[in-house]
């Protein structure tokens, strides 16, 4: 089978098409099929036009055009639309129905009217851009605002199918008046890290031997009053405990917030905030906590996010204590794979770190069976069966043996 993947953006610096279209392209291209995925570098300007292959798949930045209102947005998604047909693909997969890739997706389904042998289009949604989604948490102008929500209703109702990210995501499908055979759950699938020196991160921050809990985060996802609460409430139970923070805010507000209150909680010392780190790095943080904090807000983005973060966590065998918020009961079952806390009791989620600060056996417990069904249910080879069975169900009728081969 030929597919063609086309991004609303670049490999980086956002995720989608780096943490989820590539691995599921790999996946395809291990069984034999050709994947080609085509991107704006709108982030990364300098590589437009490049062209290279990892691991068998084909990766394109196309050309930008000069960012002339209406006319660049119009040339620059035609432009991912016609590098995706060069490879005479069978299927086309939009990831996120949104900007160019969202503009492309409308193209070729108008195109598809004049052809007398249609290329199916499938749509994938792996966070909700509409009325409560990014949409309000995000500065766009209100046009933009009005387009988007408008390419996400439009993109979801016309696809041959749909896939998403998370079940919360499924449902708003739905509620767009999808009909629920075309919509398929296909969550994401952990990065592969290698084991980490722990002891090199320590060292690096002066950490000893102390217990650490570590804060993998952006910040914008819960409420930063309640993380400090719940350190402080760790801290005076555990009094050596030290947070070690990994990562920079979204949003700078978020991150100066949590600043401000950790210095009136006279907790700064216990505090070490790493900023970014370089993905070759993390592993050494991972193996180095004692376990994660996950806190996640009940809010609509948080329920419809498929978080990687999280993945990376269970994946390298981090005891993990998260808000049972969305898709994160999903992959934690409380008492088995980690621990799960209401978003909505300041004190949950302290008590459950501090008990199992007390109980490195039960750490180990928790941490190797997450890890383990990180390894089998969600690699990512199983979730792309479950892609494939998605690609069979929109392919003209033919033997089976064409479709999980090679053409």
């Amino acid at each position: 089978m030929r597919i063609a993947m086309i991004g609303a953006f670049g490999l980086s610096p956002r995720m989608t098409m780096s943490a989820r279209a590539l691995p599921l392209a790999r996946s395809l291209v291990a069984r034999g099929h050709q994947v080609q995925i085509i991107m704006p570098p709108w982030h990364t300007p300098k590589e437009a036009g490049r062209r290279w292959e990892e691991d068998g798949v084909g990766i394109e930045y196309i050309p930008l055009s000069p960012r002339i209102p209406g006319l660049s947005t119009a040339s620059v998604s035609w432009r991912l639309l016609s590098h995706a047909l060069r490879s005479q693909p069978d299927l086309i997969h939009i990831f996120k129905p949104k900007a160019f890739a969202g503009l492309a997706g409308w193209l070729h389904w108008h195109a598809n009217q004049l052809r007398s042998s249609r290329t199916p289009l499938i749509v994938d949604e792996d966070d909700w851009e509409g009325p409560g989604g990014w949409n309000d948490a995000l500065p766009y102008p209100p046009t933009a605002r009005r387009l988007f929500a408008w390419q996400e209703r439009w993109g979801l109702r016309h696809a041959d199918a749909v896939t998403v990210a998370s079940q919360t995501l499924q449902s708003l499908a739905w509620a767009q008046g999808v009909e629920p055979g075309r919509v398929h759950h296909l969550p994401n699938g952990p990065r592969a890290w290698p084991i980490g020196d722990g002891a090199q991160a320590r060292a690096e921050h002066g950490l000893g031997n102390d217990p650490i809990v570590l804060l993998y985060t952006r910040f914008f996802e819960y409420d930063v009053s309640r993380l400090v609460e719940a350190f402080a409430r760790i801290h005076a139970s555990v009094p050596q405990t030290r947070l070690l923070v990994v990562g920079r805010g979204l949003m700078r507000e978020h991150e100066d917030q949590f600043a401000l209150l950790v210095a009136q909680a006279n907790l700064t010392n216990s505090v070490v905030r790493t900023g970014w780190v370089k993905e070759r790095d993390l592993p050494d943080y991972f193996a180095a906590a004692d376990l994660a904090l996950y806190p996640f807000g009940d809010t609509l983005i948080n329920r419809c996010k498929c978080p990687v973060k999280l993945l990376d966590l269970l994946y390298s065998g981090v005891p993990v204590v998260a808000d049972a918020v969305g898709e994160i009961r999903e992959y934690i079952r409380h008492g088995e794979t980690g621990l799960l806390t209401s978003s909505d009791m300041p004190e949950a989620i302290a008590e459950a770190a501090i008990a199992l600060l007390r109980d490195p056996v039960r750490r180990l417990e928790l941490a190797g069976l997450a890890a383990a069904e990180m390894h089998t249910k969600y690699a990512w080879d199983t979730l792309t069966e479950r892609l494939l069975d998605v690609y069979t169900s929109v392919m003209p009728v033919q033997p089976e043996s064409t479709l999980h081969q090679s053409p």
